[in-house]
């Protein structure tokens, strides 16, 4: 394949699923000897954005505002005097900007379109811009099912499945006899200390990541003689303050809260799954692809989650055990007693990696170039 000038537009780099596959993205292309340009309003990735060999162009285009309209001719310029080959856009209002800016260009020097379905948005014509692409990647099964099903004229020989990748260099797997991770755990959280199981529920503080569900399960397990202890690193965060109050007053109200620790997110989450017994995904709504489950099974800790969108297709899998219809309370209850008591087998090669993910999406830039 011939050196490409591929641009991603997204609205920031701060932090979450959409930002990291930006990066590993771009750091592919240019490890591959492409050239990588990612637009958006900045944020605190842009200097790792850089490190890989990136490029990155300030443009505010994920903010919902007239103004924001004026960025349509800057892009259109970016696009021509880079002579990009691809646009790949990740985010719907960017993909809006990107798309008009496109259809400016004359047809002969009209970059490809690409399009990532990163989540479950709800449907209409303003989140129909993500099923525009000349290739649309769906992150999951579970997404391409769900555009299909909303925007039924899509053809589906644009759609390509390829499921987010764990880098297992960061995610190595960890003897569950090694007991270093947990004491330094520990000596961070000493709510966290003792002989009982750990269990790990990480995720941003919203209600929708089904925090109560955990301290529920927390609660029943210690009625069933389980000296249990749960770590919600994540869910203590700025702006949050009333949320997690809330938490707490529950986990009092269940008279759990000598062993439930809420924290801020942790930077060492790969040492945080090697500390625990069980990790959770209880997220209420339906996550479009679930990493959290890929990380956990690669450092070598079973998971226990809803059985719905990507996290059900992804214990479907891999980890059959762990798959709870959702919102069934009293079933919750019983497979983390099976799961803790008898630890399941777990996959030993994890099939979705960083490398799988990268390869698979220069490959699709491939078939348009080509």
């Amino acid at each position: 394949m011939r050196r490409l000038t591929v641009v991603q537009l997204l609205p920031a780099l701060h932090s979450g699923g959409v930002e990291r596959s930006t990066l590993e993205i771009a750091q592919a292309l240019v490890e591959a000897g492409h050239r990588a340009i990612v637009v958006s309003a900045g944020g605190r990735l842009v200097p790792p954005l850089l490190d890989s060999g990136a490029e990155h162009l300030a443009l505010d285009i994920g903010r919902k505002s007239l103004l924001t309209l004026r960025h349509v001719v800057s892009l259109r310029r970016l696009f021509a005097e880079t002579g990009a080959d691809i646009v790949h856009a990740r985010s719907r209002l960017p993909a809006w900007l990107g798309w008009h800016a496109l259809r400016g260009m004359p047809r002969e020097r009209r970059p490809h379109w690409v399009t990532t379905m990163h989540g479950l948005n709800s449907p209409g014509r303003y989140s129909g811009i993500m099923a525009s692409g000349e290739r649309v990647i769906c992150v999951s099964r579970s997404v391409r099912d769900y555009l299909l099903a909303h925007y039924p004229a899509t053809d589906p020989q644009r759609l390509r499945v390829i499921p987010r990748g764990v880098d297992l260099a960061q995610f190595p797997h960890v003897a569950p006899a090694d007991r270093r991770p947990r004491l330094a755990v520990e000596a961070l959280h000493p709510a966290l200390a003792g002989a009982g199981p750990l269990l790990l529920l990480p995720g941003r503080g919203t209600r929708l990541k089904g925090h109560a569900h955990a301290l529920h399960l927390l609660a029943a397990l210690r009625g069933h003689d389980v000296p249990a202890r749960l770590w919600m690193p994540g869910a203590r965060e700025p702006g949050r303050e009333a949320y997690v109050r809330e938490l707490e007053q529950q986990a009092a109200t269940l008279r759990i809260a000598d062993a439930v620790a809420i924290t801020e997110p942790t930077t060492r989450i790969a040492q945080a799954y090697a500390a625990s017994d069980l990790v959770l995904q209880l997220s209420d709504k339906p996550e479009a692809f679930g990493r959290t489950v890929l990380e956990a099974l690669a450092v070598g800790r079973p998971v226990l989650g809803w059985d719905h969108g990507g996290v059900g297709e992804l214990l479907g899998e891999l980890q059959p055990s762990g798959a709870v219809p959702p919102g069934d309370a009293a079933t919750l209850v019983a497979r983390a007693l099976d799961l803790l008591r008898q630890p399941p087998s777990l996959p030993r090669r994890i099939p979705f990696t960083l490398r799988a993910m990268q390869r698979a999406t220069l490959d699709v830039y491939g078939e348009l170039v080509d």
